[in-house]
């Protein structure tokens, strides 16, 4: 028998990360802990959501809840490039800077002063990494190259293409390019050649498109997740719900 891969998937998920993440990961060590493998962070930083990376973080006085998100450099940007080509404007770091002491000690706000990184996926990552989350865990990037091209071909899928001097993610609906404006509301984008290092999963598609790279025996996801996830496209994994915990949509601000 093959070693387990005990996986759990997740998007950039705030620069704190959300405490559901976290339960990902304390089920996922506890599991590591019994049966021994490898444990790998499915890391979808493909998605273009800008809701994804919304941190929410209790007031320390009054506990009213704040959401904090990075200021990215244009519409464009904001709503449709995916999340690993995400640019953040001049002086959002020092802006966030000066209003995390309402929320969280000197020693996260230092890791948080002292992240640079060229795009919202890197320094989301480099935080979880800084705050001792992903410690002997491997890390796969939905957005690395070298994955996309040996990744399963799919027909449900998005594409990564220039648009009005960025690069967006564009849904791939009856041969066209498409990019979500709500609703029933799309914005076609010219159609040109592109290739697999392009292309990166819809939601119903993520699963198998991952599982023929990663090959994981075991998949830790949240509730809401194992909802939509269609258990059919990978049989062989042995499918397990995150650890319960509180509040789960707020940021994890403890470090490891």
């Amino acid at each position: 028998m093959s070693s387990p891969v005990i996986c759990f998937g997740q998007q950039p998920c705030g620069f704190f990360p959300k405490r559901f993440l976290v339960a990902k990961i304390t089920a996922a060590r506890r599991l590591y802990s019994e049966i021994g493998g490898e444990i790998v962070f499915f890391y979808h930083d493909s998605d273009h959501d800008p809701r994804e990376t919304r941190t929410i973080l209790p007031h320390r006085t009054t506990s009213a809840p704040a959401q904090l998100n990075f200021a990215f450099e244009n519409k464009i940007q904001r709503k449709f490039s995916p999340l690993y080509l995400k640019r953040t404007v001049d002086g959002w770091q020092e802006k966030t800077i000066s209003q995390l002491p309402n929320y969280v000690d000197h020693a996260l706000i230092k890791l948080f002063k002292d992240t640079s990184a060229a795009n919202v996926s890197d320094f989301c990552l480099q935080m979880y990494h800084k705050m001792g989350l992903l410690e002997g865990i491997r890390v796969v990037r939905s957005s690395d190259p070298e994955l996309r091209r040996s990744a399963m071909d799919i027909t449900d899928f998005f594409v990564d293409v220039p648009y009005e001097n960025e690069i967006v993610r564009a849904r791939y609906i009856d041969a066209a390019l498409k990019l979500h404006e709500g609703g029933d509301q799309y914005t076609d984008v010219p159609l040109s050649p592109f290739d697999k290092e392009q292309i990166s999963p819809t939601r119903d598609s993520r699963l198998s498109w991952m599982q023929s790279v990663l090959h994981c025996t075991h998949y830790v996801a949240g509730v809401g997740e194992q909802a939509y996830l269609n258990h059919a496209d990978a049989p062989e994994i042995n499918y397990l719900t995150r650890d319960s915990i509180d509040r789960s949509d707020e940021a994890y601000t403890e470090l490891l």
